[in-house]
């Protein structure tokens, strides 16, 4: 029973169902969006009809009243009277005291009175309107007063000079209109609901108008009318819809669904190491979707994926082996570098007269840090620590290079500055790669604790004094060993004492980044020195590689770590 639900609801959600229900909803949308757009057209154009009609009744009665008739002296009698009311007169209304003051009028029979009444009841006989009547407005009141009313109802009928309350824009409306255009008002009334009044003027020989002859035309015949139009157009959208709903579903089921479901169902026997469909050599080489786009593309990218993958997979095996050929070369790379550089501490067990330490961990596989220190004769220590530009296997190749040159130059027997100049001549007669190396080398004089050094554009070293702190020693630097030809070097001084200890490290210490992305910088290096800075030379440095990852935690080390420490004793004999 779960497994039946499951599937009727997969069946729901699936695309062929979605794209029904999407184009069944847009069809419906678009029929309702069509019947309100054919409602207000039709509503339109049904009361404009409605209103020429109007309009030719007003015109054709206003014609009579003019020519036939002395309507508009009429009019002005009713509304001269009207007007010399008092308003205490003219509440009266609808009472025979208020009729008592138009008594006087000529409205017996076969009078134009009686005439026109007959005129305008033939109108409401023949013609589909709601009533006919003439009318003056009156501006100061803001009152519509009957002239003639046709209405047979005693109940209803408005007698001359009678009058009811009308909006003020409806009277401005009609007594400011011009002759050429169509005067009409749409408007609720309480007593009549909703009208449109079309009124056409009536004018006295000096062309001024006296009165009107309005036609009321109820808008429910339009509202049936709208109604009956409705249901026919409603009946015809619905069938429409549906049969256009189903032909554009067939279609897009057709050229859309069924082909993302073959692709579909290739991919998913792709992925799970099926072998292709009987009859077929490849998962999506044999689909036979022709669509003629994106879907017959997306097939033949599949197919060419296909083939790229068993391509690969035949590969796999060769790529594999060669991969971990590189990572034994490597591995192998590795040690060898790690051996080129002096391991063993303490390195001379005999020699009292200093302590030293050293570490370098690459960044990668093999790096481009190195350093170094050698016994150039009895009295003097070299001391390097260099940095090469560049990461990887090239690097390390440099660092080397720049190394055996470097020790060679210094087993000479030449200053600090000569072994610089020496070795930068010799890399940059054949750098095609256009590396460099920054170093910072010293030679020291153990007897008496001098040391003679240059900088070629390598990290400031750092000094701590006996009992002291330890500082940045700001020297000089030159440029990089490696980068220009017939460069000078200058080399410097340092006396160290009996306690002073000299730290030198390359610049993956300060610039180590944690991932907030910012660096370790010196600050910290120097805190965690002087967390203990009597220490020996190998818990300094491991002060400052256990600083360094706890500042930098998770991230990831993209510079070598390599640092030097040597403490000065300036004694020749073993300490107690």
């Amino acid at each position: 029973m779960k497994n039946s639900a499951d599937e009727k609801a997969a069946k729901q959600r699936s695309l062929a169902v979605k794209t029904a229900r999407s184009t069944i909803l847009s069809c419906v949308l678009f029929g309702l969006v069509s019947l309100v757009f054919a409602l207000v057209v039709y509503a339109v154009a049904l009361t404009r009809q409605y209103i020429n009609t109007a309009d030719g009744i007003a015109q054709q009665a206003a014609q009579f009243a003019e020519r036939g008739l002395d309507t508009a002296k009429l009019s002005e009698k009713v509304m001269n009277r009207y007007r010399s009311l008092t308003p205490e007169d003219r509440q009266k209304v609808g009472t025979e005291e208020y009729r008592a003051h138009f008594a006087d009028l000529d409205i017996g029979q076969n009078s134009d009175y009686d005439t026109m009444i007959r005129i305008l009841r033939n109108s409401l006989k023949y013609y589909d309107i709601f009533d006919v009547y003439v009318a003056m407005y009156d501006q100061d009141t803001d009152t519509l007063v009957y002239i003639i009313d046709p209405d047979t109802d005693p109940q209803t009928q408005f007698f001359p000079g009678e009058w009811e309350s009308v909006e003020k824009d409806e009277v401005e409306k009609f007594l400011r209109s011009d002759e050429k255009s169509q005067n009409y008002d749409i408007g609720w009334t309480d007593r009549y609901g909703l009208l449109c009044t079309v009124g056409v003027p009536i004018q006295n020989e000096a062309g001024e108008t006296v009165a009107f002859v309005l036609v009321d035309l109820s808008l429910k015949n339009i509202f049936a009318g709208m109604r009956v139009f409705a249901l026919g157009f409603t009946a015809v959208m619905i069938v429409l819809t549906l049969l256009i709903a189903w032909l554009r579903a067939r279609h897009i089921k057709n050229t859309l669904v069924q082909p993302i479901n073959q692709i579909a169902e290739a991919s998913l026997r792709l992925a799970e190491g099926q072998a292709p469909a009987e009859g077929q050599t490849d998962h999506f080489s044999d689909l036979g979707i022709h669509t003629g786009d994106e879907l017959e593309s997306l097939a033949n990218n599949m197919a060419s994926m296909e083939h790229s993958l068993k391509e690969y997979g035949t590969n796999l095996l060769k790529i594999t082996a060669e991969k971990e050929r590189i990572g034994t070369e490597l591995s192998l790379a590795r040690r060898i570098q790690a051996s080129m550089l002096p391991h063993t501490f303490p390195p001379y067990p005999d020699r009292h007269e200093f302590d030293i330490y050293a570490v370098m961990h690459p960044a990668r596989e093999v790096g481009g840090d190195f350093y170094d220190f050698f016994l150039i004769d009895d009295d003097h220590l070299g001391i390097v620590m260099a940095d090469v530009s560049g990461k990887g296997v090239p690097a390390a190749l440099f660092m080397m290079i720049s190394k055996t040159i470097l020790q060679s130059c210094a087993m000479l027997g030449r200053s600090a500055a000569e072994i610089l100049t020496k070795t930068n001549e010799a890399l940059c007669s054949n750098n095609q790669v256009e590396m460099f190396v920054t170093v910072w080398l010293g030679i020291l004089e153990i007897s008496t604790g001098k040391i003679t050094a240059a900088n070629a554009g390598h990290e400031y070293p750092v000094m701590k004094r006996k009992n002291g702190r330890f500082e940045l020693y700001k020297d000089k630097h030159s440029l990089a060993v490696g980068c220009m030809e017939r460069t000078k070097y200058k080399e410097y001084e340092i006396q160290l004492e009996a306690g002073d200890q000299l730290f030198l490290y390359t610049d993956g210490i300060p610039e180590a980044t944690n991932a907030d992305n910012q660096m370790f910088r010196c600050e910290r290096m120097l805190a965690a020195l002087n967390q203990k800075p009597d220490a020996d030379p190998k818990t300094l440095l491991e002060n400052v590689r256990a600083a360094v990852d706890a500042f930098v935690q998770e991230a990831e080390q993209f510079d070598d770590l390599t640092m030097l420490s040597i403490t000065y004793r300036g004694s020749a004999e073993p300490e107690n």
